[in-house]
């Protein structure tokens, strides 16, 4: 089977020829580190908006040399080009939403463009650029097919808050619904008009990447979520089903307490659980294994980065051996390959899952 193939099997909730591997997110510094094994000339670690011209067209040549040589069966686009420099320490992307540069990673939110309804009358939010898609271009033409094209779209939560700001947000769900809910569909239309643009431009998965929970609980309550939150996300669901794609919801933290809401919305797919947060990997594939693809659970916060290799080498193991049955297991990290994982221990995951993720029988037994 092709990449792609394996990973829509998964989605299908059907059994592939092995575990399919994914990553949802890489960070340069795991780039060039993993990198170095398979090239030179990579630059030390630094942000992508530091290095020159030269050094990103290779480290994303990298990136996609990594998918090529380790097997790795998704490929994770999202939008580039949409932020402008305000200076060394701030960005501002196309909503307005300034960004303060951290060298631990993505930027963080400081500048929140609508903090009451008055501010809406005279917003205007940004229509989508196709320019915007460049890097799912550049990868449907290097794998040509044989993987499948995953695109990170920021879901209404992380959007609205971003927008308002998250303490402001919250308050307003009490005390101004109105204006939580302008924004929530403003986004949402945004969304509806961009998955457009994804499903021609030869997407094959949606990621509603929309994390809504700590590792203790949800942000906001769940009658808040369904309120305020899920009814928009659920839109952009139907809308990429009747488009053809599968859709994954992305969210860190604990997410019982609206586990069964999620199922019922109809997403393929549930991103990253974590374990540290109580996504317990056999508990969920007991609960909605044979209802929902199940993709992650390979600890980041402290194995890939302080681990042995051997230790990696058996959480893969223990992971395929829990959630593999039958079909519907895609292995990946529990969040992302940031900053301060291991590169060694991330190509140990990578072998282990071929290692160990190969179905033996019709069955479904890894």
């Amino acid at each position: 089977m092709t990449g792609k193939e394996r990973i829509l099997a998964a989605l299908n909730v059907q059994q592939p020829d092995r575990v399919p591997l994914y990553i949802h997110g890489i960070n340069e510094g795991p780039i060039i580190g993993i990198g170095r094994h398979l090239t030179e000339g990579l630059p030390e670690p630094k942000q992508f908006h530091d290095m020159a011209d030269m050094e990103k067209l290779k480290l994303l040549d990298t990136l996609f040399l990594i998918h090529e040589h380790f097997g790795v069966d998704g490929f994770t686009s999202f939008e580039i080009g949409h932020e402008v420099e305000l200076d060394k320490a701030r960005v501002m992307d196309d909503w307005g939403i300034v960004y303060l540069r951290s060298p631990h990673g993505l930027p963080v939110p400081k500048g929140h463009p609508l903090q009451e309804a008055a501010d809406l009358t005279a917003y205007r939010p940004p229509a989508p650029n196709r320019k915007d898609l460049l890097l799912l271009d550049l990868a449907r033409e290097r794998f040509k097919g044989q993987v499948a094209l995953f695109w990170l779209m920021r879901g209404t939560f992380v959007r609205s808050w971003r927008l308002a700001g998250m303490q402001n947000l919250m308050v307003k769900m009490i005390q101004s619904p109105e204006f939580v809910h302008r924004i929530a569909s403003m986004v949402m239309e945004y969304n509806l008009l961009q998955l457009d643009m994804l499903a021609d431009a030869g997407l094959d998965v949606l990621v509603v990447e929309d994390d809504i929970a700590t590792t203790g609980a949800t942000l906001i309550s769940p009658r808040h979520f369904q309120e305020f939150v899920n009814p928009y996300n659920r839109k952009i669901v139907e809308h990429a089903h009747t488009l053809g794609l599968k859709v994954v919801r992305h969210s860190d933290g604990n997410l019982w307490s609206i586990l069964d809401l999620l199922l019922e919305t109809g997403y393929d797919g549930l991103n990253p659980l974590e374990p540290h947060a109580g996504m317990d990997l056999e508990k969920v594939k007991r609960y909605c294994g044979d209802r929902i693809c199940l993709i992650g659970n390979i600890d980041c916060m402290d194995l890939l980065c302080n681990g042995t290799k051997e230790q990696v080498e058996s959480a893969v193991l223990q992971a395929i051996e829990v959630a593999a049955p039958g079909g519907g297991y895609i292995l990946s990290d529990s969040n992302s390959l940031h900053p301060g994982v291991n590169p060694e221990n991330c190509i140990a995951m990578f072998e282990a899952a071929k290692k160990y993720g190969r179905y033996q029988d019709p069955s479904g037994q890894p």
